[in-house]
């Protein structure tokens, strides 16, 4: 079973994800952190965002196993992924590995802004999940804060807003609404109760032949 979750930033989708793979022990795969990824290893080269060659070699370089979720979690390399997603010779150098990663025995999870509709447009369960702007933002914030960042909301909402606006109308894999998938909105749901709401949606939809990538 394959299972594609999207949604712009902060609406919930990693947990989402990670909490369905877990209840049907499945492998999961932040998407995101590919672009993450990317991104930092240009900076740590001291490269510019905007240079794709340097770019692709970068997403050709990377190992799954090799993440630093730590690193990459910030709300620097948040915008910084977001540069690198748009750019369409980055997508494609990371598209075979997204796509093997959704090729396992068993099935897996993935999350992020374009599985519906570009990695797995044939995945047995296809979720889109958002929640208003404010609360993403405040989500975010707290996330950040956390993380033991100093926060500010409205810098944290305005960036939210410019990262949608850029990967809704970046020119290849815009971030969009797959017209099977269910949409799942949280603004108002906690954790426990989105995923409830989220399980439901995919047991609804599992009985669906599996059909490969």
């Amino acid at each position: 079973m394959i299972i594609a979750i999207d949604g712009p930033a902060a609406s919930g989708k990693g947990t989402l994800a990670r909490k369905l793979a877990a209840h049907f022990g499945l492998p999961h795969l932040d998407t995101g952190l590919l672009y993450r990824a990317t991104a930092y290893a240009l900076l740590d080269l001291g490269a510019r965002l905007d240079d794709e060659d340097q770019a692709v070699a970068a997403a050709r370089g990377l190992a799954l196993a090799d993440f630093d979720e730590e690193k990459l979690r910030g709300a620097d390399m948040g915008e910084a992924a977001s540069v690198v997603a748009a750019q369409p010779a980055v997508r494609a150098a990371l598209l075979d590995v997204q796509r093997s990663f959704a090729k396992r025995p068993a099935g897996a999870v993935l999350d992020g802004r374009d599985i519906g509709t570009v990695i797995c447009p044939d995945a047995d369960v296809k979720i889109f999940v958002t929640a208003n702007s404010e609360t993403r933002a405040n989500r975010r914030a707290i996330e950040l804060a956390r993380r033991g960042e100093d926060v500010d909301y409205a810098s944290v909402l305005a960036d939210i807003r410019k990262r949608d606006e850029r990967d809704s109308h970046r020119s290849t894999a815009p971030l969009t609404i797959a017209p099977d998938a269910v949409v799942l909105d949280t603004s108002e749901l906690g954790i426990e109760a989105a995923f409830a709401a989220a399980l439901k949606i995919a047991q609804s939809q599992k009985t669906k032949s599996s059909t490969p990538c």
